[in-house]
């Protein structure tokens, strides 16, 4: 009894002290850039601004912001004594749940797995365009926990996204409030992201908010249908569940356009044979099989992996697999992938391995403790395929992969080995830059606490440019 009343107070302590400085960092970093814009007009491109952040910030005297958070958020370097502080729980809770994952017993895993922890806060899907973006949960494979989340931008309709149309049986009981494609009607089709969770494959899920949030900003700002991975987690579904969970999701992705596809051929029911935008193919219950959304607004010929963190390895394991598939995934092809400070290591260290080895948020225990329970014991390796991506003898030769975006953080200890794989990739002359944020830390700009931040948000944009360089129609206008 004892120790459930310390275990209460410990948690309470932690959500208190959380909600105090997720309030901080939220919403000063745009209040502040606003009063910069005021004082400095002239300084209206994001890149010359971004240069100057943070220590060009200023502030009027009507300003809202606390002394003590000023002091907090915009300390003469980054990260900020606000981060700093929250880094320290966020290890604390980190560690305190590790250890708990650690005393689950092999034999009472479910091999159904679990995509979710139940500490995670998540954000409901919304069919009905909030906020520009309409979302959907779908489940697709029978044998295991793997689903999926659509983001679909507004811009594919041409009614106003603010209006919620609901419709009704004859006897007025309420069937379905969403956006529905509207038969007969040439629709607008868009490129696909599959979008990679973070979490150090332990925890995070595709509906938490703030991958939720993400995952927004990236279909308006890229104007993509982002189709965000819930994969299994680790220790209840160990290595290779995620990868495998990952590869199944892009082999769907290429059912779902083949049946749709199907659907327009077969013209279902047309006389003159003509292929019908609206068809589908339908199953004995008479209910669609291809997925209504991706069919109708869909382009998988403009396919984008997006991985952060640990999702960044998924990524880039399903893009080599694409790679060998090759023509047997038509009509999917991977145009490009974004690897967002992947969650690479090995067995020789780094220099920012030994430097950064106590680095803030994820450090380098907390990091080894993870790779212990995702990886099964027999395999355990720092130089699993899964973890290294530099070790010789990868399938396939590099020379092949897809177009790859690096982003990392200057204080992410596992930085360095992400930086030597995007120039053994540019060896290999694949387009492969590398975006470097100053003082940033791991998952800066996907962290909820970090996420309102103006460097998270730069990253997106940068992110948002060099994707629209593969997946626009008109050719490469978008570049640096």
């Amino acid at each position: 009894m004892y120790i459930l009343e310390i275990n209460q107070l410990r948690k309470f302590l932690f959500e208190l002290f959380l909600a105090i400085i997720t309030a901080a960092i939220r919403k000063s970093p745009f209040d502040a850039f606003k009063t910069f814009n005021e004082l400095n007009p002239s300084i209206s491109d994001r890149h010359q601004w971004r240069q100057r952040y943070p220590t060009s910030f200023e502030f009027h005297s009507s300003s809202k912001l606390s002394p003590l958070f000023t002091i907090l958020l915009f300390s003469s370097k980054m990260p900020s004594l606000a981060v700093k502080l929250y880094s320290i729980f966020f290890k604390f809770q980190q560690r305190y749940t590790l250890h708990n994952l650690t005393q689950i017993p092999v034999h009472a895993v479910d091999p159904f797995g679990i995509t979710s922890r139940r500490e995670e806060s998540t954000a409901a899907s919304n069919p009905s365009f909030y906020e520009g973006v309409a979302t959907k949960d779908i489940h697709i494979d029978p044998f295991s926990s793997l689903c999926i989340r659509i983001f679909l931008p507004a811009t594919v309709v041409n009614f106003d996204p603010t209006t919620i149309i609901e419709d009704k049986s004859k006897d007025g009981a309420f069937i379905y409030s969403g956006y529905s494609p509207q038969a007969r009607t040439k629709h607008k089709r868009l490129p696909v992201v599959l979008q990679f969770h973070g979490g150090a494959f332990v925890g995070g899920s595709n509906d938490s908010v703030r991958n939720d949030t993400f995952c927004r900003r990236i279909a308006n700002l890229c104007d993509v249908i982002v189709v965000a991975v819930g994969y299994r987690l680790a220790p209840e579904s160990r290595y290779p569940a995620a990868f495998d969970d990952g590869l199944k999701v892009l082999n769907w992705l290429a059912k779902e356009a083949n049946l749709a596809e199907c659907g327009k051929w077969m013209g279902n029911g047309n006389r003159n044979g003509r292929r019908r935008a609206d068809a589908h193919v339908f199953d004995g219950f008479g209910a669609s099989m291809a997925e209504p959304w991706l069919a109708a607004h869909g382009d998988p010929s403009r396919c984008v992996l997006l991985g952060v963190s640990s999702g960044a390895n998924i990524a880039d394991y399903v893009a080599r697999k694409a790679v060998e598939a090759g023509k047997l995934l038509d009509p999917v092809k991977v145009v490009a992938q974004v690897l967002m400070y992947p969650f690479f290591i090995g067995s020789s260290p780094t220099a920012s391995e030994i430097k950064l080895a106590n680095s803030y948020f994820y450090d380098k225990s907390m990091c080894m403790q993870t790779w212990k329970l995702f990886l099964p014991e027999e395999k355990f390796d720092l130089d699993h395929p899964a973890a290294n991506p530099l070790i010789p003898g990868r399938e396939p030769p590099l020379k092949f992969m897809p177009p790859t975006l690096t982003v990392v953080a200057e204080q992410d200890w596992m930085r360095d080995r992400a930086i030597a794989y995007s120039e053994e990739l540019r060896r290999a002359n694949i387009d492969a830059p590398l975006l470097e944020y100053k003082d940033a830390v791991h998952e800066f700009a996907t962290l909820d606490v970090l996420l309102q931040t103006p460097q998270a948000q730069a990253c997106v944009e940068d992110i948002a440019i060099w994707v629209k360089k593969y997946i626009s129609l008109r050719g490469h206008e978008f570049s640096y």
